[in-house]
């Protein structure tokens, strides 16, 4: 089955190992083909921009899944892992739905998962920053 992507102005896509802009003008492609890595722009994580424990769990999840041999980025997803469950052991379900994608091979669920892992740090960071907030109020 084909899968229909509309492009914005200047957005980019990666099929495949390729990385695909557009023109100043909205296009539509219809990709066919089993088993072929496809990210749009704003699902693309890149090292500069994976600035949380989090993000950088979904940063090897991406490479995972774009590559043609995805055991390569395998340890680096564990090292990552075991730092972020010893910190925050209440991610461990998103965790395990992850590692659960990734040994079955269905690298797109677990970038899924990982983007429910980096919504959890958010929400984690955000009530800290909120308590943080109160207690310098508090104070003052």
């Amino acid at each position: 089955m084909a899968l229909k992507v509309e492009l914005k102005p200047h957005e980019r896509i990666i099929i495949g190992s390729c990385v695909v802009t557009n023109t100043d003008q909205r296009a539509r492609l219809l990709i066919d083909g089993d088993n072929i890595p496809i990210l749009r722009e704003k699902d693309i994580l890149t090292p500069e921009t994976a600035n949380t424990p989090a993000k950088l769990v979904y940063l090897a999840v991406q490479l995972m899944y774009i590559s043609p041999d995805p055991q390569n980025n395998h340890g680096t997803y564990f090292n990552l892992l075991r730092d972020i469950v010893v910190t925050v052991p209440s991610a461990w379900p998103i965790i395990e739905g992850i590692n659960n994608h990734i040994l079955s091979g269905d690298l797109y669920q677990a970038l899924k998962e990982a983007k429910k892992l980096i919504a959890y740090e958010k929400k984690l960071l955000d009530q800290h920053e909120a308590i943080e907030a109160s207690r310098k109020a508090e104070v003052a």
